[in-house]
């Protein structure tokens, strides 16, 4: 046997990162875009409808596969070109290529069309010893040379391995070849050990899956890293046309491969039954034959076969036997089932019989989250169940707390440990983060919850006090990847030793371990679901933590330089070659449809009217369950959670229509547009209304300072500093103030957005600050950084001067303060209203593909044509947090959850709404369009919707020039925080191109020449530039 070492990740990629450690749970191969597999998907690529056959790979990945197996063998197809389209698609397609590609052909030249032009870390399925020694070394330099892993078939010249010792034979023989003398990386290497038929009525077959079996745990322990998959549903071949004895045999036989070392696999959801749901005589007689454990195993099978019928399962009767139990019974009962009727009785009664009231919790209430842990760790329970045990546990500890409280003595300890939990400042999103905190909860730890927008001073202030154990970030807008590393850097500085869980939609482990682990000398680790975070949490605390903490930073250093090689690989263009290699339109021959209605408008709808326009699908994934509704609602694993938590929803929903609890208001706004500088769309003033049309163009300066919010917050503050001058700012605003120079107004510690700023001129956005020697500390330094990186993003240009500059030289500072006033401000061209900013794909892409950005869908503006483009905002947000806090009150944190779910789905839905109103009526250009909900919730519709923030315009500064143009702040009160992220949480804005060319795509990764041109551009510095970018700036 070979010297046993610490196995090696096998790490994928598409746009996100599929680490396969020793720990993870099954990888699922999703295989209905196939061509030999999937008529349909066939039909779909014959008839070239790829945007038709793109449907089937989202639903796989919304269905839960983690890879995608792409097939184009077929005799009538021209494989390389079926094979490189379809693959460039999906590259713009984010929602699925963000899972890894397989690419799947026996035919060597489609395989590498697909490797030339897949995004991210690919496997190749398949190569093998068929053809000889030669052919599969140059085949497996090739996969090596374009950095894809490998699925390797048990198969050589003499033919396909059958039997176990085949199987050994020629996997030991191809591992050698292609670690020795091909140098492939072994973690890359996957086999495929050939899964065959059983119960076939021939002897030979009669150990099939048991040398399966074997084989695949001899790999795991004599070929080092490797991993194993294969075709699950081959086994029940035999039993074609009868679902019920197939999806047993599918169970068990992956039940057994996974205890033998199988990793991942092509498997059939639909296909699967519970292993531990199977009733036992077809689980025993299928077992017999799997495991060939009698003789007469398949004739018992068949003959059980022929009296299968309709469904197997039985469902529990709602009955209240379980009132009988024991004390401990009851309890577990009332927490795994989330049920609350009882549980102050049923904690009085066991805290009489305790010692002392803190064992309730320690003994009696955690062996019964202990249970709900274990179902849930093991997928046999729901986060929707658990979040209802939570409360459940939450009423009883509420309960038990007085009694505690009177009877604690020294060295009393609550709970496994004490974890801080908090979204980063500017983000004001929570769901994620309470989900986790609820999950936590459950397991007996103490959650301290600072809530949404929080400082970086104010979480490590609140860390240092409550002494927590662990510190968990979330997260959901880019920017709050930026405060990520920050706080990391913080935390280092100052010495602490509190490992970070990093969590939330735009967070990665590729991030975590690139990005903000270098940062922070302890332990950082991306959580990306609520169940992981319980795993992790124990992990961080037990007593081998240390073994754990340095596995992780092992791990998190190698991926990290893994990932940055990986990025070095790629092949960009300049700024200028990928404007060259636009998006050609024929604008000769395009004719822009001119709005029904152009200038702003508000809306108000009442909410009764957006139910139709809901998307149901994102709603289950909050839940943490996956699946595309509403097949959700009878899926074999989650259904019938799903259906649980649906009829929840509903029933709140009928709530808010009743009580109008929600409010849905927006604005939107259409205007004439041309293209110019390749990248940038201007935006025209729109013409003067007719009576009774668009809302009056008010000409005048508005000034954004500081959200209603903010400003509360901060006015106290800055009055005391404006009666409490330095002597310098007090002899400088002497000049300052009653328009002291060149008559411009200057104001003095006034709000802007989350800072006091010593003096500013508005008219100018010139701010003057005044600087004392604590300007010189280290951690000031990098303070004043941040806040000067923030005001220029607004377009505040900042100058510093220091006390003694002032008071020693104040005719000196004066001029210069005069030079900055002279300045000319760049103002927009006569009759332009507002100018935005896209950016542009820089990546090589294959021959006739082009690089895209936003703007290439508006027409330029020397093509002599007016163009047209809309913007919008709508909010569904307004009274949620309120709602939510009177539910946590309760300590009710499903319901609270639940509300700012649907609000969510509201504001999606109104999203929605407003722009079928715009493509049929407001805008016009699709009046004849007539789409099932469906049908717009696929896109099918003429034009797109793109948001700032999203693939393909990640730019968040874009909002501002949104909020401003269409005035949103003072129309329908919706924010922005400094990290641009809307407040209210439940709101939606972007962009409406009305080009039927128009599509949706990813940016992908941008070098830094087009940063440096677009800092320009927006006239900021490239140190701004560089921070609002980075997540798609290329390593």
């Amino acid at each position: 046997m070979a010297e046993k070492e610490t196995r090696k990740n096998l790490v994928l990629a598409g746009l996100e990162p599929l680490i396969i450690t020793p720990e993870s749970v099954f990888v699922n191969i999703g295989e209905r875009t196939n061509v030999t597999g999937s008529r349909k998907f066939l039909r779909l690529i014959k008839e070239e409808k790829y945007e038709e056959a793109l449907s089937i790979a989202k639903e796989q990945v919304e269905g839960g596969a983690q890879i995608i197996d792409i097939n184009m063998d077929e005799g009538m197809l021209d494989g390389e070109y079926a094979m490189t389209k379809f693959l460039n698609l999906i590259a713009a397609e984010p929602d699925i290529s963000r899972v890894p590609i397989m690419i799947d052909s026996s035919k060597w030249d489609i395989i590498e069309a697909g490797l030339k032009v897949v995004q991210g870390k690919s496997v190749v399925n398949s190569i093998s010893l068929k053809e000889g020694e030669e052919q599969f070394i140059h085949h497996a330099k090739l996969i090596k040379r374009y950095g894809a892993a490998v699925i390797v078939m048990a198969f050589d010249e003499v033919g396909q391995a059958d039997n176990y010792e085949r199987r050994i034979e020629i996997c030991q023989r191809s591992y050698d070849i292609l670690v020795d003398k091909v140098g492939f990386p072994a973690q890359d290497i996957i086999f495929d050990l050939n899964i065959f038929p059983v119960a076939t009525g021939m002897e030979e077959h009669r150990l099939n899956a048991l040398d399966f079996f074997r084989g695949t745990k001899w790999v795991r322990e004599n070929l080092p890293h490797a991993h194993i998959s294969g075709g699950v549903s081959n086994v029940s071949f035999s039993f074609r046309g009868n679902d019920t004895v197939r999806e047993a045999m599918h169970s068990v036989f992956l039940y057994h491969a996974i205890q033998n070392g199988m990793t991942m696999g092509i498997v059939n959801p639909e296909m699967l039954s519970i292993y531990d749901e199977i009733p036992k005589d077809l689980l025993e007689r299928v077992e017999d034959v799997i495991l060939n454990r009698r003789d007469d195993a398949t004739e018992r099978l068949l003959d059980f076969a022929e009296n299968v019928k309709g469904d197997v399962k039985s469902n529990e009767k709602a009955v209240q036997e379980w009132r009988s139990g024991t004390i401990q019974e009851r309890l577990t009962h009332s927490l795994v089932k989330g049920v609350d009727e009882f549980i102050e009785i049923d904690v009085e009664e066991a805290r009489l019989a305790a010692t002392k009231p803190i064992e309730v919790i320690e003994i009696n209430l955690m062996a019964g989250m202990n249970v709900v842990g274990d179902l849930f760790g093991s997928g046999k329970m729901f986060l929707p169940q658990v979040v209802k045990s939570a409360r459940v546990m939450k009423k009883a500890v509420a309960y038990l707390l007085p009694y505690i409280e009177a009877s604690k003595e020294a060295g009393d300890k609550l709970g496994n440990g004490k974890i801080l939990m908090a979204t980063v400042k500017g983000d004001v999103h929570d769901i994620g983060k309470n989900i986790v905190s609820v999950v936590l909860a459950c397991n007996n730890y103490e959650i301290v919850d600072l809530g949404v927008m929080v400082p970086p001073e104010k979480i490590i202030a609140a860390a240092i006090e409550h002494n927590v154990d662990i510190i968990g970030l979330s997260g959901l807008i880019t920017p709050s990847l930026d405060e990520m590393v920050y706080l990391a850097k913080e935390l280092d500085k100052r010495g602490l030793k509190i490992p970070i869980m990093i969590g939330g939609a735009t967070t990665s482990r590729a991030h975590t371990a690139v990005k903000i682990a270098p940062q922070y000398r302890e332990t950082v680790i991306h959580v990306n679901d609520a169940s992981r975070a319980v795993t992790v949490a124990g992990s961080l605390l037990n007593k081998d933590k240390k073994i754990y903490a340095s596995d992780i930073r092992a791990e998190y250093d190698a991926f990290r330089e893994t990932f940055l090689n990986r990025s070095r690989d790629k092949n960009f263009l300049t700024i200028e070659q990928a404007r060259k290699n636009k998006l050609q339109l024929d604008w000769d021959k395009y004719n822009p449809m001119k709005p029904n209605f152009i200038g702003t408008k508000t809306i108000e709808v009442d909410l009764d009217v957006l139910v139709p326009y809901i998307d149901w699908t994102p709603f289950f994934r909050t839940w943490e369950l996956f699946g595309k509704y509403p097949a959700i609602l009878t899926d074999e694993v989650v259904g019938e959670q799903a259906t649980s938590v649906f009829a929840d929803a509903k029933e709140m929903l009928a709530v808010i229509l009743k009580e109008k609890k929600l409010t849905a208001k927006g604005i939107y706004g259409i205007f004439p547009a041309n293209q110019v500088n390749d990248d940038d769309i201007e935006i025209y003033e729109a013409p003067p209304a007719p009576e009774g049309g668009a809302t009056e163009m008010v000409d005048k300066q508005t000034w954004e300072t500081a959200s209603p919010v903010m400003y509360d917050r901060l006015k106290v503050r800055a009055k005391e500093m404006r009666n409490k001058p330095t002597e310098a700012e007090k002899m400088l605003w002497n000049v300052l103030s009653n328009k002291g120079i060149e008559g411009f107004k200057f104001r003095r510690q006034h709000v802007v957005g989350e800072y006091i700023v010593d003096f500013v001129c508005l008219e100018k956005k010139l701010v003057i600050e005044v600087d004392g020697s604590i300007h010189n500390d280290p951690e000031q330094i990098e303070y004043d950084r941040d806040r000067t990186i923030w005001l220029e993003s607004k377009g505040f240009k900042v100058v510093r001067y220091t006390n003694n500059q002032v008071l020693n030289n104040l005719n000196g500072t004066i001029d210069t303060i005069n030079k900055e006033l002279s300045t000319k401000v760049e103002v927009p061209p006569s009759g332009v209203r507002g100018l935005f900013l896209t950016l542009r794909q820089q990546s090589q892409k294959t021959k006739g593909a082009p690089n895209i950005a936003l703007s290439d869908f508006i027409a330029p503006k020397d093509s002599g044509k007016t163009d047209y483009m809309g913007a919008f905002c709508v909010t569904t947000g307004f009274g949620v947090d309120e709602w939510a806090a009177e539910f946590e009150r309760d300590l009710d944190d499903y319901n609270s959850i639940m509300v700012k779910a649907l609000a969510d789905r509201f504001a999606e839905a109104f999203a929605e709404y407003l722009h079928e109103k715009i493509r049929k009526e407001i805008w016009g250009y699709a009046a004849d369009e007539n789409l099932s909900t469906e049908a717009m919730i696929e896109e099918v519709y003429k034009g797109i919707r793109p948001a700032p923030g999203y693939p393909a315009c990640p730019d968040h500064l874009e909002k501002p020039t949104i909020w401003k143009l269409l005035n949103v702040e003072e129309e329908i009160g919706v924010t922005l925080t400094e990290s641009m992220a809307m407040w209210p949480a439940s709101s939606v804005s972007g962009y409406y191109f009305g080009n039927q060319e128009s599509k949706y795509f990813g940016l992908g990764k941008i070098k830094e020449d087009q940063v440096i041109d677009y800092a320009k551009r927006r006239s900021v510095s490239t140190e701004v530039a560089m921070k609002w970018l980075s997540p798609n700036i290329a390593d």
